[in-house]
């Protein structure tokens, strides 16, 4: 338990952390040029997946900065916000698996940053805060 467990957490669960608020960031950036430039993005033929530019704007928009708040909780190690933070990174793959005509590398790589959000949060679902003392362990 003590040191160790100390360093994991704060070891991947702030990674987890700080890659979801850069994939927030990412995401709200992407669906603010969707509404206000969306002539950035060349649609292919097919077009994109069910919504408009426009609606996809604020999709991302809206996922984008709820990441980021999802990001700033899980530093407070609660579970609510672990289990928050994969319900929104595993949206937020699959809403950039649908926007993919449009910008196929810029999602392929908010994609890959979910899935190890995702890892990194899944891999130490396990690390509890006592609330009483603060400290940071393994749960039995």
């Amino acid at each position: 338990m003590g040191v160790h467990s100390r360093s994991t957490w704060s070891g991947w669960i702030g990674f987890a952390a700080i890659i979801l608020i850069i994939t927030g960031f990412f995401t709200a950036i992407e669906g603010i040029v969707a509404l206000f430039r969306n002539q950035y993005y060349i649609l292919s033929s097919s077009g994109l997946l069910v919504f408009d530019m426009t609606t996809w704007g604020w999709i991302h928009l809206i996922v984008g900065v709820c990441a980021v708040l999802a990001g700033l909780s899980l530093f407070t190690g609660a579970a609510w916000a672990r289990v928050v933070a994969v319900l929104l990174v595993s949206f937020n793959a699959v809403s950039q698996l649908a926007f993919m005509a449009a910008h196929p590398i810029w999602t392929t790589i908010v994609i890959a940053l979910d899935i190890l959000v995702i890892w990194a949060v899944a891999v130490h679902g396990g690390v509890v805060r006592d609330e009483g003392t603060g400290i940071i362990g393994e749960r039995n």
